[in-house]
């Protein structure tokens, strides 16, 4: 890794950090470059404004999430062309789930804590206005959620799409806010209930509550 690419990556770490931990109204430029130990310039170098910084860091994440989850869409997509139908079995709500998650665990495999920091800023973002963050994640990334939500559709016709909405957003709060305190989750339940739980353990027992959310 060259210098350039080394300052980038450390200013990408320490953003997304104090994102996560402070919101993004609250986190300077300033308070950024210092964690990071840069100046000033090399921010305005690598990324020309704070705006841009925000979209990198999101960026950072979904470009490895969005891999991933559309490698498994069209895993299914390829499994109801043979089919010749949209069958229950293909596409049930826990298959279509661990299609949408399971893509989490990449991230964590190539950085530690990446899925509980990426649930942080998500939580932020739902949270504070940042409308350019939400056009650019439509633009460039929005085509994979049409494909997961076409895919729902065509498993549960009989929702309209009212209904498909709702009960996305409600799953996507549910998995944020449980991903984003997962951390002291795992802690609770090995103190309260002498139970050690992996992430990958956190995200087996989600699928089923969330999926009889999208049934119900």
């Amino acid at each position: 890794m060259s210098k350039n690419e080394t300052t980038k990556a450390r200013i990408l770490d320490a953003a997304e950090q104090l994102f996560a931990e402070r919101g993004f109204a609250e986190t300077s430029l300033r308070t950024i470059t210092a964690r990071a130990k840069v100046n000033l310039a090399s921010v305005n170098y690598h990324f020309g404004s704070k705006k841009s910084l925000i979209q990198d860091v999101f960026d950072r994440f979904l470009s490895d999430y969005t891999t991933g989850l559309i490698q498994r869409l069209a895993e299914l997509e390829k499994e109801l062309a043979q089919d010749g139908k949209a069958s229950e079995q293909a596409l049930d709500t826990e298959t279509l789930l661990k299609a949408l998650v399971s893509p989490l665990l990449i991230l964590e495999r190539k950085r530690k804590a990446s899925i509980s920091i990426f649930m942080r800023l998500l939580g932020r973002a739902y949270a504070e206005t940042q409308g350019h963050l939400r056009r650019y994640v439509t633009e460039k990334y929005g085509f994979v959620l049409v494909r997961f939500t076409m895919l729902f559709q065509q498993a549960y016709p009989n929702l309209s799409n009212d209904q498909i909405f709702w009960r996305l957003h409600y799953t996507l709060g549910s998995l944020i806010f449980t991903l984003a305190g997962s951390d002291a989750l795992r802690e609770i339940s090995a103190v309260d209930f002498k139970r050690e739980m992996a992430i990958e353990d956190v995200i087996d027992e989600m699928i089923p509550f969330l999926a009889a959310g999208m049934k119900a």
